[in-house]
Formats: C-alpha cells, structure tokens, sequence
C-alpha cells in the first residue's frame, strides 16, 4: 500500500476533480500483482450524484485495440488464421491492394487504408449521426486508394482494428463480443468487462461519458455507434488489473500469446516502430513501457505498465477534456523517480543530437512566430501580458509556456511536453521541438509569403469525391473563402500558399490545365491522397 506522502501525490494529481459537481475518473495503481492503490475520483453520474470508484464501468476508447489483437492472436495460436492470411482471402470486394495487405499489417498499423472516423467527418458526418458496421464496409471497399504503399509506413488506422473484429467474426463464427467473452474476459474472470456492439445494452455501474459545455458546466457525451474492434471495450479497474495480471503469469494466456502480442512492427525498409499488436512499445526516462491511450465522446483512457518493475497505471476518465496518458506518467512519477535512469533534460539532449549541451540564450522575441509541422498544421508562439504563448491552428487550443531553461518550456508541470527552441538566423530562431512522451516532433519556422497576387476566385466551384460520394462547396464572400459540407454550417478555408489551401488542419492541392483548376487532392492525416474533381 501507499505511504502517506504517496497517498497526498497521488491525490494532488487529480484534485481538480476530486468534488461532487464535476465528471473525473477511476484510478489504480498496481505493484507486484496487487492492487496498491484504487480508487474513484468526481462523478460517475451527474444527474443522479452518483461517484466514481473502481468498480465503475467505463468506456476504454482505443485502449480496447489490445482486447481485438488478442482475439486475432489466440485464433492464430488455435490455427484458424496466420498473421500473413491477407484482406483479399477474407473480403474479396476489396479493390486488388487488399492481396497485399495482411493481418499483420493491419495489427501495426501500417497497412494504408483510410481511417473510417476520418472518412466519417469528412463525408460531413458529426458525432451525433449513426451508421452501421455495412457502411463501414461500403466505404472502406470505395476507396481505390491507400495512404501509402502498404508496408512503408504507421499511420493509425481504426479502419485496421475495424477489420480485424470482422475477420475474428468471420473467423470464430460468432461476434467479436462473444469470442472474447468466451476466450479472455470469463476465463480471466474479468465478470464486468464486454465489447459493446449493442449501444441499447443496459450496463450496470456505468460512468457516464460529458465534455465541458460553453457555460462552466458539462453536457453529455455518448455513442450510438455500435462498431467494435477499433473501440468498444466497457471495462472497470478491478477488471483491467486481471489482464494485467496476465501480462506476467496466466493459465489462460501463454507466454508464446504474449510474445506474439508484444512483438514490434517492421516497415519495408526495416526499420522497426513502437507499435506491436495493440499496444505501443516504448520507454519513459530509461524504463521500458507498454502502453495505449484511448479517446471517445466524453471518455479518455490510459494503461500504463512498466514491466521491469511489475508496476502498472490504469486511469479511466468520463470527460472529454481529460489528458489520463499525461497523468499516468505522473502517478509513475511518484514511485518510479529513483528508477529512472535518465533526467528530463539529458534525455532531450541524447534524443536530438540537435541541441548542443550549452543551452543556447534566447530573448523571448526571437523566438516569436510561426513554426509549421506541414504546411496549414502550425502552432504560432507570441508574447501575451509578458508571456510566451502558444496558439495550435488546428484546434485553436492556446495556452502560456512556462520556462525551464535557457532556450526550454513546458505548457504546466503535469503534462510531459517539453517546447525546445534552437537555430538562431537572422535574429530569429528557426526551429521548435516538441517532446511529448519520448516522441519529437521538428518544426520549422514559417516562410512569410507574399500571397496578395493570388485569385482567390479561381478556386471556387464545387468539388466531388467519388470514394467519399460528397460534394465540397467552395464560396467566396468579402476576400474569405468557405468550405460547406452537405448542408453542414460553411466554415472557413485559409490560403496556405498558390494552390495550397488548408481547412481544419486539412490540406487541398489544388491541380490545373492550362491554368483552370480541375481538381485537389486532399490530405486529412489518417486520410490521404482523396481526389475530388471541380463539377
């Protein structure tokens, strides 16, 4: 069990939602096979003031995406299907890249097909609308393209882990829901946990999923979709640390189920990423991890483990607004300090042999300006009430930087992203690194362009996708241009550069004949390479 300084830690992490009229979480905290550490913190229930604790059942998110590799991975130990059986074998609608795509491609997600919910949104659909698990079949089976030659890169796909839930279907001969139950959660005796491919499913003790609202408060935020594999996990933390239990010794989890679980994916040219069968394999400050976060409507999961120690974190949150990935680190923080064998600022220096050991000194204004991570996605940092202060495009998320050292930041002390400036030229610093979670991310300083030669009115028109069956309207009022979406609300579209225009943190490449616009292809992230041709 915890100490007291350790109880008073932990508890300061999740204060702020450690009251009656706030949504919040579920946490625990296991060591050695116990649970050291449970319990809940805010609202289960708003409308009833019903509290969370460790035996609410929450919706997981992606964090589900384990429970999906397992089934595919215990059908593979049982003989039913091999990790090289490809799409094609089991769907043979698709276009012909599927006899190339295979089951473990679709486990490390470096197949290239397009992620459905991206595909979802941009065929105009919101949160609120329902669709069926056949119209996820019908779209994905439109799409002539993938994002990439199959093998060459990661690109999260929930469109792979929807699949692999259809081939356990087809597979098993019974539901997703029904072979897990049958094969992970009854023999672990995980008694509350279920993939919900039922949204009407009455579920005893469940969390109810807000996200804050415009007036202080929260409104709801749930799901009528029924899709699993992708999401779909209901589980509580009592349940979670039976699986977790099984990572180091089960009667029903072999250890040859594990290995095949835990081993990383390898891109065409050889080279290894962090993702294995549902879960990420990374390390945090010298300590290996396996770990996967997970996001949907008003809920935020995260599962921690660091295996050397047989330590694990597992928070659970029913609001939106909640970042658990970042406060499972911290909760580690607490018992893992002594055992890491790195500090913060070494490991930045070893991770980017960019930065030189002497911290270069920079005044605040040369460090204003925009810094793109691709062109129309950039963060814009400038000095508020004497402040650095950071603006994301895509989101419009701002918030103040607070300095660590000479040329470093950090947006607050519980989130572990680090704001690395370097590259002084022309008086101004022309690189920004971003370290989340041992990720960096390069950005470099935005061309300031002279974009007033450039005819805003050649680009309007209407624009059809065939793969997505939706037509974009491009409109033009007061020097600002429009994008509408079905009869969606118009939002607007910024000039990035001629022919380049970005909406939401989406680029459109615009292409000509002869200098009338035919068409743009669109990059939408986990969608890319989307033709739509001017009507």
């Amino acid at each position: 069990s915890l100490n007291a300084d350790q109880q008073e830690a932990v508890d300061k992490i999740f204060s702020e939602w450690d009251k009656a009229d706030t949504p919040g979480c579920a946490l625990g905290i296991f060591k050695d096979g116990k649970i050291i550490y449970a319990r809940g913190y805010g609202m289960a229930n708003l409308e009833y003031d019903l509290p969370n604790n460790s035996q609410s059942v929450f919706r997981i998110g992606s964090t589900s995406k384990q429970f999906t590799a397992a089934s595919i991975i215990l059908l593979v130990e049982k003989g039913k299907i091999s990790l090289d059986d490809t799409l094609n074998k089991f769907f043979p609608d698709f276009p012909d890249y599927a006899q190339f795509i295979t089951v473990r491609h679709l486990l490390n997600h470096t197949s290239g097909i397009r992620d459905y919910l991206t595909v979802s949104y941009l065929k105009g659909l919101g949160d609120d609308d329902y669709y069926t698990d056949k119209d996820v079949m019908r779209w994905l089976i439109n799409q002539t393209e993938l994002n990439f030659t199959v093998g060459d890169e990661f690109v999260y796909s929930n469109s792979g882990y929807w699949l692999l839930g259809q081939i356990v279907n087809q597979v098993a001969e019974m539901s997703m829901a029904d072979f897990a139950m049958q094969e992970i959660f009854k023999p672990l005796g995980m008694i509350n946990t279920h993939f919900h491919n039922d949204h009407t499913q009455i579920v005893k003790n469940r969390a109810s999923g807000y996200l804050p609202d415009d007036e202080d408060g929260f409104k709801i935020s749930m799901t009528t979709l029924d899709m699993i594999g992708d999401g779909g996990i209901f589980t509580t933390i009592e349940d979670i640390k039976k699986w977790d239990d099984a990572y180091y010794h089960s009667d029903v989890l072999t250890k040859k189920f594990w290995k095949m679980m835990t081993q990383q994916g390898k891109l065409n040219n050889g080279e290894d990423i962090d993702y294995a069968s549902g879960i990420f394999m990374s390390d945090h400050k010298g300590l290996k991890t396996v770990s996967h976060g997970g996001a949907f409507v008003g809920y935020r999961a995260e599962l921690l483990r660091f295996p050397g120690h047989k330590f694990s974190v597992a928070i659970f949150t029913n609001r939106g607004d909640a970042n658990p990935s970042a406060m499972a680190f911290e909760v580690a923080d607490v018992f893992l300090k002594d055992e890491y064998i790195v500090d913060k600022n070494t490991k930045i220096t070893e991770d980017s042999k960019i930065i030189s050991v002497n911290q270069e000194v920079f005044s605040n204004e040369q460090l204003l300006g925009t810094y793109e991570i691709r062109a129309g996605l950039d963060i814009t940092i400038s000095q508020v009430n004497g402040k650095v202060h950071a603006k994301q495009n895509w989101n419009g998320e701002e918030f103040d930087l607070i300095k660590t050292s000479e040329n470093s930041y950090i947006i607050n002390e519980t989130e572990d992203i680090t704001f690395t400036f370097s590259d002084l030229k022309d008086n101004t610093t022309q690189t920004l690194w971003v370290y989340q979670q041992g990720r960096k991310t390069q950005l470099n300083r935005k061309l300031v362009l002279d974009l007033s030669h450039i005819v805003l009115a050649d680009y309007v028109g209407d624009y059809y996708s065939k793969e997505l069956d939706v037509t974009y309207k491009i409109r033009l009022s007061n020097d600002l241009l429009s994008l509408q979406i079905n009869n969606n609300d118009p939002n607007l579209v910024n000039l990035v550069n001629k022919d380049l225009l970005s909406y939401q943190g989406n680029l459109f490449q615009f292409n000509r004949d002869q200098d009338a616009i035919v068409e743009f292809i669109m990059d939408a992230g986990r969608a890319k390479n989307l033709k739509f041709s001017k009507q």
